[in-house]
């Protein structure tokens, strides 16, 4: 099938010099070697694990994931050795005040901006603050967007709420937060800037509240990192993309449980709305909801404008004017004074108000209620 991507685990662990000297440049040239100008795309992303709820690692740059995400700032050493410790020397003493920042993510205005990867390291990361307070999705939110300035950029964060090494908060357990707390995070995760990230068997909350990984101590059966391919059993036959037309055995069972719906609808609306699989955001002149903002993705014959809102009314003004549809209820709504009030109601429900524009109409509603979003 071949490979998309590379996951770098603990790459912290390794400075940032050599990366951006060896591996990356490695990777760019067997990526380029083997697709063409397609290897560009190759993406990469490490894993630089930072279990506190700091902007920066308690202060220290080079211990901090939005560090791997840029280029070195000047020469050192031709000697690795003597580089990582001339790098990391040059950088500590710098400190966080010093440390470049990026507009990569956001939008100016309403406006999407080409962004400047000019000093990207090639590396992108796991957003390991998200990930962190995800025990609450309001309050993941509120730290991932506190950091997204000091990213190259933040578009290209990986975001999860648990995964085969921790729950959020550093918990050593699958998280449990319940069914809606679920729903709500994965109408987040799929909306917001950032690449969603499941980890197998949360859409049916699998192994909830287990151990992640207690070593020799305990038959792996019984851990969150168990077996997950019996409830797979059977056969699917889809009949579109995130559309079930029949299956049977094990995985029908799977298939009906209420997030495995809730997330075929999610990846059916981010597929179709540009905006929300590439676009830059900002939360200026939104009022009323923690979780909303606005996203645009302006590129060639694209261009996405959306308006979101996840598990509460909010209201966004000085938008463009014209014709607004949502993806979830189909309601059409005509600005004409650049304000537009999204109600919505109920624990991981969501409004994604698109806006019609020349060659790019809105697509209106996509897919068919379910238990969250309707």
């Amino acid at each position: 099938m071949g490979v998309d991507g590379f996951r770098i685990d603990t790459a912290v662990h390794i400075p940032r010099v050599t990366w951006n000297r060896r591996f990356l440049p490695a990777i760019q040239q067997h990526a380029l070697a083997r697709h063409g100008e397609k290897g560009r795309d190759f993406y990469v992303f490490g894993e630089v694990a930072a279990f506190v709820n700091d902007k920066w690692n308690r202060g220290s740059v080079n211990h901090s994931a939005q560090f791997f995400t840029w280029k070195e700032r000047r020469e050192y050493s031709p000697d690795d050795v003597k580089a990582a410790i001339e790098q990391y020397d040059y950088e500590q003493l710098i400190g966080t005040g010093g440390q470049p920042t990026s507009d990569n993510a956001f939008l100016r205005g309403n406006t999407y901006h080409a962004p400047d990867h000019s000093k990207f390291s090639g590396m992108n990361v796991i957003d390991m603050r998200m990930h962190m307070n995800f025990g609450d999705a309001g309050n993941a939110f509120g730290n991932g967007r506190d950091s997204d300035d000091s990213y190259n950029d933040a578009t290209y964060n990986v975001v999860y709420v648990d995964s085969h090494d921790y729950g959020p908060n550093k918990s050593n357990t699958r998280y449990a937060g319940g069914t809606d707390a679920w729903a709500e995070n994965m109408s987040l995760m799929w909306t917001f800037r950032g690449i969603p990230t499941l980890y197998y068997g949360s859409e049916i909350e699998f192994q909830k509240g287990a151990k992640i990984d207690c070593g020799p101590t305990c038959p792996l059966a019984t851990t969150g990192r168990a077996y997950y391919g019996d409830h797979l059993a059977g056969s699917v036959t889809a009949t579109d993309f995130g559309v079930v037309g029949s299956a049977s055995g094990a995985v029908a069972t799977t298939l009906a449980a209420p997030l495995v719906k809730h997330v075929q609808r999610l990846n059916r609306i981010r597929r179709a709305i540009p905006a929300l699989q590439k676009g830059q955001y900002s939360t200026e002149g939104v009022s009323g909801n923690q979780m909303a903002y606005k996203r645009r993705f302006t590129s060639g014959g694209v261009d996405s404008f959306a308006l979101v809102t996840v598990s509460g009314t909010a209201t966004f003004t000085g938008v463009p004017n014209g014709t607004y549809r949502d993806a979830v209820t189909g309601d059409v709504r005509t600005v004409t004074n650049g304000t537009l009030t999204a109600a919505v109601s109920g624990r991981g429900n969501l409004r994604v108000y698109v806006l019609d524009l020349p060659g790019n109409p809105a697509h209106g509603r996509i897919g068919t209620d379910g238990p969250y979003l309707r």
